[in-house]
């Protein structure tokens, strides 16, 4: 059924990873890598595209590697998934009205597009700081 992207699991754990560092501290791709259990080679591919949405940032250098861009209160899971995959859809027609056949007779898409925003509006609503007090409960 409904299921996210390994990139989007990548980022969302190297968020989390670097929250729990703490803001300012900078790590490496193969230190996360290393102790989230993922492949370096697609971290890093992720990574880049939390770079470009301005949720991380990167240190140049011998002790180089990345840190949290903004404070974890700021970053919400929303902004991970639209950095790592684009805006979220559950079905073609939420990309484009044309790119599905029965468009016009479609009796579901009123609930999938509802569907959709909900799922949008919990990620929204998620920040790292509130979903890593979830997982020390």
């Amino acid at each position: 059924m409904l299921q996210v992207s390994r990139k989007f699991e990548y980022g969302l754990h190297a968020v989390t990873y670097m929250a729990t560092k703490g803001l300012g501290r900078v790590v490496t791709v193969k230190e996360m890598a290393d102790e989230i259990g993922f492949s370096q080679e697609f971290l890093s591919k992720a990574m880049q595209s939390l770079k470009r949405a301005g949720i991380a940032t990167s240190v140049q250098g011998v002790n180089g590697g990345y840190m949290l861009a903004r404070p974890i209160t700021e970053v919400t899971v929303a902004d991970i998934a639209i950095a790592i995959e684009g805006r979220p859809h559950l079905v073609r027609c939420g990309v484009k009205a044309d790119s599905c056949e029965i468009f016009s007779s479609c009796h579901h898409r009123g609930y999938m597009n509802n569907l959709q925003h909900k799922i949008q509006d919990l990620l929204a609503a998620t920040t790292i700081h509130s979903l890593l007090q979830e997982i020390e409960r």
